[in-house]
């Protein structure tokens, strides 16, 4: 018996790295405790942006019965620190501190942003929504601007952080599976968070609300704590204020000359605008063109998740083979043309399941482009200093995202208001003209992608002694 429990343990070490999900993202730098830990964080980013996006959307409009416009407001104001994640990477890498931390005061104080602002945010909407006073509508808009700034600011200071420290622990040849785990972490946090809440809100009351965000506030703050526990190793040495520190513009300036860094990022903007501008369409495409049922539109997230999770296990195990990210990216933008295109014929044809497809391998595509480009990101740290890679992909990834879903809302009303006017011509006399032309904008955005990412394929291509594990290493 004890001769042959040996290697009966071997068979099953065998059998779980080849095939339990991101096994191989686990090295001896980071074993696969550590990184479930430190994905912990990922996990409370994916509750914050659910709660802010999705039920607090739905509570504030239908239940608390706040005006649309003041809601979409409230929404995109945490799109506001987007593009302040660069400066925050910078600074992440190049902080002063007696204790010899870089990230871990900046994900703490992301936390720390993202508890204030949802501690006070339940009391604010209510004053919002219940105040008849002048001066009571007036502190409840204040109080919950003050609120969603507090959350957007701690939701981007905590990831980019986050995502520069598992650069800092993750050594180069399991990067890529570490990046595509931490955003299956992502979501996961997402997924959970949305049925949570869902059956907790099931049965509405201001009470119920209370109780719900805080609670959420409690639990994002115990996650980062986990996440953080014993993670960054001190070093004075690198956070000592008597070390020079060099100037945020000489860093861009470096960054900027590093080999195809502006081309990558314009590429990151083209195509998570390409991927995001249909983010709240297709649903309601669903429902008005194709006549599908509420809990048929609503299976469609389940669909598109799906999608997603296929991408970034496909991604991760195609880069842990050495692929080049930026072909896994083109990739993705090339699963992207067919899967839009799947849901504009979806309409002429009539066909739920042509609509079905073309929404899953939505969320394919987009999980290989996201993985890809934050892979491709994580190639133009130089000198250590990424969390100012990180920051920049994450600036343009988050301010991308949020102006083509803004845009892609106002292009489908103005569009369709147009075409049932008649002023488009009879053929376009239809529901489906609005929609249709966000689709083809996407379609010529990720056309437009596929041309930027085009010359960086060729130069790896070109310089294959560059490439290690699906790490590109660009010149300093």
């Amino acid at each position: 018996m004890s001769a042959r429990a040996p290697s009966v343990l071997q068979l099953w070490t065998r059998l779980s790295s080849r095939y339990l999900p991101f096994a191989d993202a686990a090295s001896t730098e980071l074993p696969l405790s550590r990184l479930m830990r430190l994905s912990l964080f990922q996990v409370s980013i994916g509750i914050s942006v659910v709660l802010l996006n999705g039920t607090l959307n739905r509570v504030m409009i239908v239940e608390l019965g706040v005006p649309s416009w003041l809601v979409a407001t409230m929404v995109a104001l945490p799109l506001v620190f987007a593009p302040l994640r660069v400066l925050i990477g910078f600074k992440s890498d190049h902080h002063r501190s007696v204790l010899g931390w870089r990230r871990v005061p900046y994900i703490w104080m992301g936390t720390l942003l993202q508890f204030g602002g949802l501690a006070i945010m339940p009391f604010a909407l209510l004053l919002l929504s219940s105040g008849d006073a002048p001066g009571q509508v007036i502190a409840g808009r204040i109080g919950a601007a003050l609120a969603f700034l507090l959350v957007g600011a701690g939701l981007h200071t905590t990831q980019t952080a986050g995502l520069s420290l598992a650069t800092d622990l993750a050594p180069e040849h399991s990067r890529p599976r570490v990046v595509a785990f931490l955003y299956v972490m992502l979501m996961f946090g997402m997924m959970a968070s949305a049925l949570t809440f869902g059956g907790l809100l099931a049965e509405f009351s201001e009470m119920r609300l209370i109780q719900v965000i805080q609670g959420a506030a409690v639990t994002e703050m115990v996650l980062n704590v986990i996440a953080l526990w014993k993670q960054e190793a001190r070093d004075p040495s690198r956070t000592s204020a008597t070390r020079a520190r060099p100037r945020f513009g000489d860093s861009w300036r470096q960054f900027r000359e590093a080999g195809g860094s502006m081309r990558v990022l314009v590429a990151v903007g083209l195509g998570t605008a390409g991927f995001t501008m249909q983010d709240i369409l297709l649903e309601p495409y669903g429902a008005e063109i194709l006549h599908l049922t509420v809990g048929e539109t609503t299976a469609l997230t389940a669909l598109f998740a799906a999608g997603t999770l296929a991408g970034f296990g496909l991604s991760a195990r195609r880069l842990g083979k050495g692929s080049d990210p930026y072909r896994i990216a083109a990739l993705g933008g090339l699963v992207g043309l067919f899967a839009f295109s799947a849901v504009i014929f979806s309409a002429p044809l009539a066909s739920p399941l042509l609509f079905r497809i073309g929404t899953t391998l939505i969320g394919f595509g987009s999980g290989l482009f996201a993985v890809g480009t934050l892979t491709a990101a994580m190639a133009l740290v130089q000198n250590g200093e990424s969390g100012l890679a990180l920051g920049a992909w994450g600036a343009v990834q988050a301010t991308a995202a949020g102006v083509a879903i803004a845009g892609g809302g106002a292009i489908r009303d103005v569009m369709s208001q147009l075409a049932l006017d008649g002023r488009l011509g009879v053929a376009l006399a239809g529901p489906a003209t609005g929609y249709s032309i966000v689709y083809h904008v996407e379609i010529a955005l990720l056309f437009v992608t596929l041309a930027v990412i085009g010359p960086l394929v060729r130069r790896q291509a070109a310089e294959p002694q560059q490439l290690q594990f699906g790490i590109v290493e660009f010149p300093g």
